[in-house]
């Protein structure tokens, strides 16, 4: 368990940087590919030492938080990625997961949106029903796609970005919304709420950036 913590602080470190080159390179380039890939490792790895720290201090909502990423991650990779033979037995455990996460997340933002401190498991509403948004959409998403066949082009695309980008954006906003841990890296200028929450704005804006460039532009089928 003590190594857990210096695990955990490095992978989230590695995860924010290479993330944020992925997410600010052009697409398809060896330097995204690359990147990419270390966001997804280290991703897994900051969620799976974020798990075992959290089940055994019972923090049902940091476990929450760190399957949601890990799925997030995990199927964002898997969309760019050949099918294999065991593909949509994988695909269809993913996409109850997801769905199973999703709805307990948003029953607990109605538990804390009802309860009297406006918290359930320590945090407010607003937290839980983003996972359940990402949740169902995510398991939802599965759904569709397992009916539809693999993806090709655009839509193919879209699904691997907004996949990785929300990842990216629960790992900034997990970070930046601490402010001790921030000074301890950076300047006390860049500590104010407006600095911290500058960074994990940016990755919403570069999501949608990025989601309208496909969309408005013509992506081979094959891509």
């Amino acid at each position: 368990m003590p190594l857990l913590l210096p695990i955990h602080i490095a992978a989230a470190g590695i995860g924010l940087v290479s993330g944020a080159v992925a997410l600010t390179t052009a697409k398809g380039r060896a330097i995204h590919r690359k990147s990419g890939i270390v966001f997804v490792y280290s991703m897994c790895a900051m969620c799976a030492s974020a798990l075992v720290a959290a089940a055994a201090r019972g923090q049902t909502a940091n476990v929450l938080a760190a399957l949601m990423t890990s799925y997030l991650v995990i199927t964002g990779l898997m969309t760019v990625r050949p099918p294999a033979a065991w593909s949509r037995r994988r695909d269809v455990g993913l996409m109850l997961a997801a769905l199973a996460l999703g709805a307990f997340a948003m029953a607990s933002g109605l538990v804390a949106a009802a309860s009297p401190t406006r918290k359930a498991f320590g945090l407010p509403s607003p937290p839980f029903f983003l996972f359940g948004v990402l949740g169902l959409s995510g398991g939802f998403g599965d759904l569709k796609m397992l009916r539809s066949g693999v993806l090709r082009g655009a839509p193919r695309l879209a699904r691997h970005l907004w996949r990785m980008c929300m990842a990216l954006f629960i790992a900034a906003a997990s970070f930046f919304s601490i402010r001790a841990r921030v000074a301890a890296i950076f300047p006390a200028p860049l500590t104010t709420g407006a600095a911290r929450a500058l960074p994990v704005l940016l990755v919403l804006v570069a999501m949608f950036y990025w989601l309208w460039r496909i969309r408005s532009r013509a992506i081979p089928a094959r891509a």
